[in-house]
């Protein structure tokens, strides 16, 4: 019993330090994922599948447009807390990855609904890219849209100053087909990853 409260006493705060390192890579290959997983159903299902980052409701949505309303929801995952990790704006004193230096990525009012549970949500705070069965990535008016989203620790809840230059962390969307590039941020510019 001894031994196991040592073991215990020791490894609980190198999980909980692990985990804060790396929040930043986490969320970044979680968005990842749901983009690449909503393109590839856009291809199969010969429809338009959309990803929303709700700021609203702090969740990462996947959401089939049906080519009828009301629009469904497909998949809702939780995003990690904004005092721990922003992807709203881009931090303080970082460029964006160049190349391909495409445009941040805007949140805005949201002008596309969705049905949830029954009942329809609209008017959140949300960047939208809705994936079209020809592998084009646009925005909710079906202008071609091509995007760096940031995802990185602030030192302060709302601080636009980061915690650590080196968990900053960036994914590029290119609008013609999709593709999709993670950078790591190196204290100096991005440099782009193999994950």
């Amino acid at each position: 019993m001894a031994v196991l409260t040592i073991v215990c006493a020791i490894s609980i705060p190198y999980i909980v330090s692990y985990r804060k390192v790396y929040r930043s890579d986490d969320q970044a290959i979680r968005i990842m994922d749901v983009i690449r997983e909503t393109s590839q159903l856009a291809m199969t299902r010969r429809r338009t599948m959309r990803v929303e980052i709700d700021l609203t409701d702090n969740a990462l949505l996947q959401i089939d447009e049906n080519n009828t309303d009301p629009d469904t929801l497909i998949k809702r995952i939780p995003l990690d807390n904004v005092q721990d990790i922003r992807m709203d704006t881009r931090p303080a004193g970082v460029l964006a990855p160049n190349p391909p230096n495409y445009p941040d990525a805007v949140f805005g009012t949201a002008i596309l609904s969705h049905e949830a549970g029954g009942s329809t949500v609209s008017g959140h705070q949300v960047w939208v890219a809705r994936f079209e069965s020809t592998g084009n990535v646009v925005d909710s008016v079906d202008n071609p849209i091509s995007s760096t989203i940031y995802i990185w620790p602030p030192s302060a809840p709302a601080s636009s100053v980061s915690r650590s230059n080196g968990e900053i962390r960036a994914i590029t969307l290119f609008g013609g087909s999709g593709a999709l590039r993670y950078w790591k941020y190196d204290g100096s510019t991005f440099v782009a990853s193999t994950q």
